[in-house]
């Protein structure tokens, strides 16, 4: 079930080069920072990206632990890390993705002589096509 908030445990682990990052509910997932502040961040970014991924391919998602049941070994930190989705899902929702498209090279030159944005000009056609205004089908 998709939810608005998630809060998870996050193991900072200091070492002399940086910070690396791991959550103990999301096997696999590490991040890194050079600073407290990059590593926060970056931990931030890296679980909401995760959590997002997780459910646009509907797995489930794990319940977190709690802070104090997890075993910390030395030079190793727990930080409660929070995702706030709904921001995060409108931007990867609204974020730019590359097509390749052919079109007969003399409407490709015809279009570049009068400076067509391929881009704008593609989206307003789709629109038009699919009978829609805006994101909110």
């Amino acid at each position: 079930m998709k939810k608005d908030r998630y809060i998870y445990p996050a193991l900072f682990h200091y070492a002399d080069d940086g910070i690396s990052v791991t959550f103990p509910d999301l096997p696999g997932y590490v991040t890194y920072g050079n600073d407290p502040e990059e590593a926060f961040r970056m931990a931030r970014e890296a679980m909401a990206l995760h959590l997002y991924g997780m459910e646009q391919d509907n797995e489930a998602i794990p319940e977190p632990s709690v802070p104090t049941s997890l075993s910390l070994e030395n030079g190793k930190v727990v930080t409660l890390i929070e995702a706030w989705m709904p921001p995060f899902r409108d931007e990867m929702e609204n974020r730019a993705v590359k097509k390749t498209l052919t079109i007969p090279k003399w409407l490709d030159d015809l279009a570049q002589e009068n400076k067509v944005n391929f881009s704008h000009v593609l989206q307003d056609a789709l629109k038009k096509h699919l009978g829609i205004s805006d994101k909110n089908v």
